[in-house]
């Protein structure tokens, strides 16, 4: 499982859900994480980190700005030993549910800046420290490619414009051997954000409009991130990686 063996990570929103399980699958096939959180305790991603052997640090961030994104890159680099192989843009949220009729100005820009900005941000900082040969893997949605739910139109927007921006910036850092790649989650069972934003009749309704018949899991998610960071994915480039359970087809 040392796939990764010297890789340096950072991963960002990593104290929980999709990005603590990614922090923990990049560690286990060999990589040092650096990780952010906003809200949530740290300690014990860090502590599980540490057990499997592997350099933690975390780094309290506020995502949605780039002085403070600028700040937490340099310092993590220096954490890891000068430099950042792998980036996991993971930040992000949905905000609350508005519709589109009574949607006001702060909340659309608020969706934007949590999910686009924040990425923006991290991927110009992290570039100059980032080898030749590095890997950007930026955790999009489904909703970017099917609308979302009631009440997600902001944060469809934003997935979107996510899967957009992979492309571009795979163009432009081919050249360097980066690879820059999106993961686009289905329904994920078992984190705060369905357990804040979406009733427990509608999760039902996910599970049984996918045909697997199940949640995806945090894991599931973890572990198309590894493989998008490994050298196997050495050549797949400016692709959105569907982890979905065959629930929606492009």
């Amino acid at each position: 499982m040392d796939i990764l063996e010297g890789r340096r990570a950072l991963v960002t929103g990593a104290a929980t859900g999709i990005g603590r399980a990614t922090a923990l699958a990049l560690a286990q096939a060999g990589a040092d994480i650096a990780f952010t959180h906003l809200t949530h305790d740290p300690a014990e991603v860090v502590a599980e980190i540490e057990a499997l052997g592997r350099k933690a640090v975390a780094f309290q961030l506020d995502a949605r700005h780039s002085w403070d994104v600028d700040r937490v890159v340099v310092q993590a680099a220096d954490a890891l030993g000068g430099g950042i192989d792998i980036l996991v843009n993971n930040a992000g949220g949905l905000g609350g549910r508005q519709l589109v009729t009574g949607m006001d100005d702060q909340h659309w820009h608020q969706v934007l800046d949590l999910n686009v900005s924040s990425v923006f941000y991290a991927t110009r900082a992290v570039l100059p420290l980032m080898p030749d040969g590095g890997r950007i893997i930026t955790i999009s949605s489904l909703a970017g490619q099917n609308g979302g739910g009631t009440g997600a139109v902001a944060y469809a927007t934003a997935k979107a414009a996510l899967d957009g921006f992979t492309r571009a910036v795979a163009r432009e850092l081919g050249p360097r051997g980066i690879t820059v790649n999106s993961v686009a989650p289905g329904f994920i069972g078992g984190t705060p954000f369905h357990a804040v934003h979406t009733p427990q009749p509608a999760q039902q309704a996910a599970i049984e409009g996918t045909p697997l018949k199940r949640a995806g899991t945090p894991e599931d998610v973890a572990a198309a991130v590894v493989y998008l960071a490994s050298d196997g994915a050495g050549f797949v480039s400016g692709a959105v990686l569907d982890v979905n359970g065959g629930a929606y087809f492009r």
